[in-house]
């Protein structure tokens, strides 16, 4: 065919194509129009899960009558007009591609009326073709009707799913935007029916009852308030306790200046920053809303506005890191905690698989040196006179409140520590509390003193001339962190010194690993990562195994460590390392006062 200009109905098809791939992106697009023009409520009625009809409605500053048909005008917009505008982006959208696009593949009919008009005006897009605009009457706001979605592109019709299918995805859609914007009231009607109704939601309670209403109950109850900010950068939201891990990624969010992103390299950030609390194979659950400078970032970067890219991508994501790791690094033993197991560990319905997990059931073999007092061995059993008697003795050396995980009072099978509290009871892994005691003490000490030890003979390493740049421009980070790097050729270094710690494994393929992440990331945190596992395991091997009789004074020891530990919820693994059995646990547990 020869080279033609194309038809603007067949353009803006294309365009659709690009933001329009199911119902739930026109609710996308409606709901951040009426979001950006300031609205305090929006409805949202859905027939057959979007496919018959979708109609967003809301009370914000409305369209002039002058304008309501430019509206539907592709590349026309309110919201830029230079590209100092688009540098620094402040709206949730911009192209001015959203109702055209829409308009192109649907029957569109466009209302509104601004505070200051007399009546509304409408107008309605036919097969394209925009008609005039005529008085309505209207509140103010917008309302925005489209049907038949597809209608006249029907090889996009076939991909849609199931109605109900296409209903969750809106579902999905408007809880994210309800997420984003807390000051927002939000309404879905889906066939008739209301589904939900979110009431604007402005003091901390109200915002925490929205989270709760949209991630459940058991997440709201089990998260750490975030709100850190330094120079231009501010990160707040909730953070779930390792205590609510997943099994999958579905309840990790991040907004970016109130849009709703999925980025890698905060999901990277936040996943690092989770890595010494977790148990492997699950998932942390989050809502994290960073707030910075528009000029910081192009958020036009994707056609659905999902992704976007950072002007120093390495000060946001070490910032990000810095932040959750901080405030997780408080997950220790306090008095209001009810522990670090599992939310249903009582029912024994949670199995962490014992094989992969070191140190678990350990026997007596190579039983390491317990850092405290040494344990007297323990007594022959007496009857229950002489225990009790026993107890009497050592229990209330100190009252129980000053500790909030108490004073030990017996041992368990060699395994776990007994220990009474103020208001209850409390079990103790011993091997995993001491093995978290171990690796924090070992991390502090290791602090800010990279020692490096130089090699006989210089390893050389054949790379990429991009990753050789890399290692070239980043060399003063490579020689912080232990390693002398130079280059010899367009593609080729030599490695002549590496950590002290690292000797013994495979420096070249931790420089390797670091030159992938500086080439994609322009930042890395491979070094630290494999110090920090040497550590682990050096803190498995060291803390006590399993079966090794302690004394009360050793018990106590360790409950106090754990208590001025960071992260002494959970072991290197991510195990939980103690749990809290209450008076009213156990009152209801036997049914006393029934």
């Amino acid at each position: 065919m020869p080279i033609q200009v194309l038809a603007d109905e067949l353009i803006s098809q294309i365009a659709a194509g690009e933001v329009i791939e199911r119902p739930a992106s026109v609710v996308k697009e409606l709901v951040e129009n009426a979001l950006d023009a300031g609205a305090r409520r929006i409805e949202v009625e859905l027939e057959r899960g979007g496919i018959g009809s979708i109609r967003v409605r809301d009370d914000g500053a409305g369209i002039a009558a002058a304008e309501i048909a430019l509206a539907l005008t592709r590349h026309a917009t309110s919201k830029i007009s230079s590209l100092d505008d688009l540098e620094k982006v402040a709206t949730l959208g911009f192209r001015g591609e959203a109702l055209p696009s829409i308009a192109s593949v649907s029957r569109l009919s466009l209302t509104s009326r601004p505070v200051d008009s007399a009546h509304a005006w409408s107008v309605q897009v036919r097969d394209g073709a925009v008609g005039l605009p005529a008085p309505a009457a209207h509140p103010a706001g917008t309302a925005v009707e489209v049907r038949d979605l597809f209608f006249n592109v029907p090889a996009r019709r076939k991909f849609l799913r199931t109605e109900q299918t296409e209903f969750q995805h809106v579902v999905r859609m408007l809880e994210r935007l309800a997420l984003s914007r807390f000051e927002v009231g939000f309404s879905l009607v889906h066939n008739g029916r209301q589904v939900w109704s979110l009431p604007p939601a402005d003091s901390p309670a109200e915002r925490l009852a929205r989270v709760a209403a949209i991630c459940g109950d058991e997440f709201a109850a089990h998260v750490i308030e975030l709100r850190h900010d330094i120079e231009n950068l501010r990160l707040s939201g909730w953070l779930a306790l390792p205590t609510f891990s997943r099994s999958q990624s579905d309840l990790q969010f991040a907004f970016l200046n109130g849009r709703f992103v999925r980025d890698k390299l905060l999901g990277s950030a936040a996943r690092l920053a989770y890595r010494d609390v977790l148990f492997h194979g699950r998932f942390p659950a989050y809502l994290l809303y960073l707030e910075l400078d528009p000029a910081m970032v192009d958020v036009n970067a994707h056609p659905q506005k999902l992704e976007v890219r950072f002007r120093d991508s390495h000060r946001i994501h070490d910032f990000v890191f810095r932040t959750v790791e901080r405030a997780l690094a408080e997950t220790r033993p306090t008095a209001a905690s009810a522990g670090s197991a599992p939310l249903d560990w009582l029912s024994g319905s949670v199995r962490l698989d014992a094989a992969r997990t070191p140190g678990f059931g350990a026997g007596t073999a190579n039983q390491a040196r317990f850092a405290l007092p040494e344990a007297r061995q323990s007594a022959p059993y007496a009857g229950a006179d002489g225990l009790h008697a026993g107890l009497r003795d050592t229990v209330q050396e100190e009252p129980a409140a000053a500790a909030p995980l108490g004073y030990a009072i017996a041992q368990l099978h060699g395994v776990y520590i007994l220990a009474q509290s103020a208001d209850g009871l409390v079990l103790v892994d011993m091997h995993a509390a001491h093995e978290r005691v171990t690796y924090e003490r070992m991390k502090g000490l290791l602090s800010g003193r990279v020692a490096q030890q130089r090699l006989l003979v210089p390893e050389i390493l054949k790379v990429g001339a991009a990753a050789a740049d890399a290692a070239e421009a980043h060399a003063g980070e490579f020689a912080a962190l232990g390693f002398e790097v130079a280059r010899l050729a367009p593609g080729e270094l030599a490695l002549r010194g590496i950590p002290s710690s690292l000797v013994g494994r495979d420096p070249s393929a931790i420089v390797h690993d670091v030159l992938s992440d500086l080439l994609e990331q322009g930042h890395s945190r491979r070094v630290e990562e494999s110090i920090n596992h040497l550590l682990a395991t050096m803190a498995c091997h060291a803390a006590v195994r399993a079966r090794r009789s302690l004394s009360l004074p050793e018990m106590n020891a360790l409950l106090r460590e754990m208590e001025g530990t960071d992260r002494a919820d959970q072991c290197n693994h991510g195990r939980p390392t103690w749990v809290r059995l209450s008076l009213a646990d156990l009152d209801r547990l036997f049914l006393r006062g029934r």
